[in-house]
């Protein structure tokens, strides 16, 4: 991920999750680092699982297994937001290994909602994230955009309202 340059921007790193009980996965239906519902944050703004924010907090979607343990209708990955070409049936990696097995590294499903670690021999896909906003469209770039089909509107206006001559 190091290397990784998109349209000039560097600094691309596997998404965060970091152990929320002891070393290892902490299996549990909510609240926890490992299973269904796992806690994506706390109110001094620590991010415990990016991927679990995205997909809980960010776009909405619920996990197959509630916080009591029954499953929930129009779980899974049912809004992308504006990310498209999710392949929710695979796991996606998340950037540490799991503690308690160095042979394991830590995934998450948008298939269920479920956030584990996986042995690392697998291959998984992977959402690169970096730090900070990033802009669709550098805003220099933007300005130019709207700049040239605002003069170009004002050309057609002023085509239309001028007489035809013989």
């Amino acid at each position: 991920m190091n290397g990784l340059n998109v349209n000039g921007i560097t600094g691309w790193r596997l998404p965060t999750v970091l152990d929320t009980g002891t070393r290892g996965c902490n299996y549990a239906l909510s609240g926890t680092d490992c299973g269904y519902n796992v806690q994506t944050g706390s109110a001094v703004t620590t991010v415990y699982s990016e991927m679990a924010s995205l997909f809980y907090d960010t776009l909405g979607n619920l996990a197959q297994i509630d916080a009591s343990g029954n499953s929930q209708s129009g779980y899974g990955l049912t809004n992308t937001g504006p990310f498209s070409n999710f392949i929710e049936n695979i796991p996606y990696w998340s950037g540490p290994l799991n503690q308690a097995n160095f042979n394991e590294a830590w995934t998450f499903r948008g298939l269920n909602g479920r956030q584990e670690p996986l042995t690392r021999s697998n291959e998984f896909f992977v959402i690169p994230v970096r730090s900070g906003d990033i802009s669709a469209v550098p805003v220099p770039a933007a300005i130019w955009l709207f700049g040239s089909g605002l003069v170009g509107l004002v050309g057609i206006a002023r085509r239309k309202t001028q007489p035809l001559l013989a």
